[in-house]
């Protein structure tokens, strides 16, 4: 609270404008002299006389007050003149406008406070909306229109469909692992790198709240907005808008493969500055030289009309020059980089707001954003080859996944240790009771500090934890979410978290984790070298589920796909060890059942499956499998073995 500095500082300046005053005028009088020449006349031929001393102090003394009051009345005066400006600019409401308004805001207290419910303290399930809201999460950039993230604004349909296609990402990534023997250093592969930070942005700013209740269809087209036969594009958001254009219909086509976007190398320069050489033709997407030549491409007769109806977009045209001739039309969505005499021209602000040429007309909010967002979302489609180490599109480091180590426990005391259970539902438990952690940052920090045994940089975790937000807002933020754990724990009477400078970490002598203790399983079984099963087993024994399950945090997927493949990979050693085909199938299924996206232990399943001669459960595996790749959105990759064939 901040009342009580404001009443000291009150008081403070109180005492300076009324304190020397009184003390002058009962020490030595009024300022005042009663012959002021004679005065000068006897402080100019005697100046250091007791008198004139006394005098000049007085003086200063005066004059030193008239300053300060000086300076208080000029601020007063200043904030009082804010105040009022402000109440000029209050829109305050018509006599009629402030009797509805009360009417209806006495009527709606009398109605809902019946009916309103009222949380009960004493109950355990139930918490007051104070303490069960929270802050970290409420306050993301995000609207139930769109989503803000540095570099631009998504609508929320789009920011939902970046979400998805992050999803298929790690999906894909799933299906093309290949298990191996267990060791540790699979967090060094690159397909285990993180999404670029503008994914894990709009990936927070989308977790943060429900979906909202009428989502637009996922591969609208044209874009919400957007003219259905053309538009030209002005303002300092025209290429942002572009841009925004270019993501949305590129994850449009990823859903629909007969949606296609044309662009003029021109135009891929202008959006894409550094990253243009990077950009690859791929399914949904075709480069061309010149506009006129984009214009002259036939549209495939079976691609259907989406859900605008029948006029609705089929083809996406971004053109560094208007084409010749009208806008097209036949399901033919034509965006030129620069105003279009034959076609309306918008005047693109850089927040996405839009209105015609005459700047009267104003238009919808469309996508916009930068070069740099552009490029992240880009890697998340497909369309972006990983630039070379000789030629970089951005000089930006690659992160990587920290290989911790697990801390060893010898001088923990069993009856005062905390554990921490982060595979399956996370969970702080003392004495096997799960305490309550009711801040949903403070639940996702635990888990965060649980994978980095080593202890990380505050300023790092901030950032993981909040990605998208300014800094400014992430010191304050972390310590509340630090503090609410300290308080959870505060029954043992020992720390849970160790801070040594601006470094955290899970205290390792009062603190357990079942996380390290799969990590110490995996080092002890990549160390041994004969008789390796019963070591592979106990990789298996000790995991109890997915990293932090059914949590979607930014940035828990490489954590948890790593965490995932010492698993598989100890099934694989194990299937391959075991000397009874039988034996094998029962491990693979096990490792199935802990991924069922992996094609590799679907193909040494089936295999086996064929070698036994059970056709009929091969063709049922592989069946199951498509479907379950088809209910995500994906295919198999390559051919599996069906039945014998």
């Amino acid at each position: 609270m901040r009342w009580p500095r404001h009443v000291a500082s009150l008081l403070l300046t109180v005492v300076l404008l009324t304190g020397p005053p009184i003390l002058l005028v009962r020490a030595v009088g009024w300022p005042s002299v009663d012959s002021p020449r004679v005065a000068l006349w006897q402080w100019v031929r005697d100046p250091l006389t007791e008198q004139n001393l006394i005098l000049l102090l007085v003086v200063l003394a005066w004059l030193l007050w008239a300053f300060v009051a000086y300076l208080v009345t000029a601020a007063t005066a200043t904030r009082v003149w804010a105040g009022v400006r402000w109440l000029r600019r209050l829109p305050l409401p018509t006599p009629w406008q402030a009797t509805a308004t009360g009417v209806a805001g006495t009527a709606a207290l009398t109605i809902a406070t019946p009916t309103t419910p009222t949380p009960d303290a004493s109950h355990p399930g139930t918490t007051t909306s104070t303490t069960n809201t929270d802050h970290d999460t409420v306050e993301q950039a995000d609207t139930a229109d769109g989503v803000a993230v540095p570099g631009g604004w998504l609508p929320r349909d789009v920011a939902e469909q970046v979400s998805a296609a992050a999803g298929l990402v790690w999906l894909r990534r799933r299906r093309a692992y290949r298990p191996t023997r267990p060791h540790r250093h699979t967090e060094d592969a690159e397909d285990l790198a993180p999404l670029p930070a503008t994914v894990a942005a709009i990936q927070a700013a989308t977790g943060s709240r429900p979906p909202p209740p009428a989502p637009a269809p996922a591969a609208s087209l044209p874009p919400i907005g957007f003219p259905p036969a053309g538009v030209g594009l002005t303002g300092p958001g025209a290429l942002d808008a572009a841009r925004g254009l270019l993501i949305t219909a590129l994850l449009a086509a990823m859903r629909q493969h007969t949606i296609e976007l044309v662009m003029t190398r021109c135009a891929v320069d202008m959006l894409l500055g550094p990253a243009a050489p990077h950009l690859r033709p791929a399914a949904g997407l075709r480069i061309v030289d010149t506009a006129a030549h984009a214009t002259t491409l036939p549209v495939p007769d079976s691609t259907p009309a989406l859900s605008h109806g029948a006029d609705g977009g089929r083809r996406v045209l971004i053109l560094d020059e208007p084409p010749p001739g009208s806008p097209a039309t036949g399901g033919v969505t034509t965006v030129v980089l620069t105003a279009w005499p034959h076609a309306t021209t918008w005047h693109v602000e850089t927040d996405g707001h839009t209105h015609g040429s005459d700047t009267a007309t104003a238009g919808p909010r469309v996508c916009v954003l930068d070069a740099v967002s552009t490029t992240d979302l880009l890697t998340v489609t497909g369309h972006l080859h990983p630039p070379t180490p000789d030629t970089p599109t951005q000089p930006q480091p690659q992160v990587r996944v920290p290989r911790p180590t697990a801390p060893h426990h010898d001088t923990i005391r069993p009856d005062k240790r905390m554990r921490v259970r982060v595979l399956g539902e996370p969970a702080l438990l003392i004495d096997g009771t799960a305490l309550t952690v009711r801040r949903t940052a403070a639940r996702q920090a635990l888990v965060f500090l649980a994978v980095h045994p080593d202890g990380v940089d505050s300023h790092l975790m901030a950032e993981a934890l909040w990605p998208g937000l300014p800094g400014q807002r992430l010191t304050g933020r972390l310590y509340t979410t630090l503090s609410e754990l300290r308080t959870a724990a505060r029954t043992t009477g020992l720390p849970i978290i160790d801070r040594t400078g601006d470094r955290y970490r899970l205290h390792p002598d009062h603190v357990d984790v079942d996380l390290w203790h799969l990590l110490t399983a995996v080092d002890h079984a990549a160390a041994t070298l004969t008789d390796p099963s019963i070591a592979w087993q106990a990789v298996v024994n000790a995991y109890t589920g997915d990293l932090a399950a059914g949590h979607t945090w930014a940035w828990l997927d490489p954590h948890r796909e790593t965490t995932r493949r010492h698993v598989l990979d100890a099934y694989a050693a194990l299937a391959t060890a075991a000397p009874d085909p039988r034996q094998a199938f029962a491990y693979l299924q096990d490792a199935i059942r802990v991924d069922p996206y992996n094609a590799d232990l679907h193909q040494q399943a089936l295999r086996i499956l064929t070698d036994l001669g059970e056709h009929a459960a091969a063709a049922e595996l592989t069946d199951r499998y498509t479907r379950r790749l088809a209910t995500a959105g994906l295919t198999p990759e390559g051919t599996l073995i069906r039945g014998g064939t």
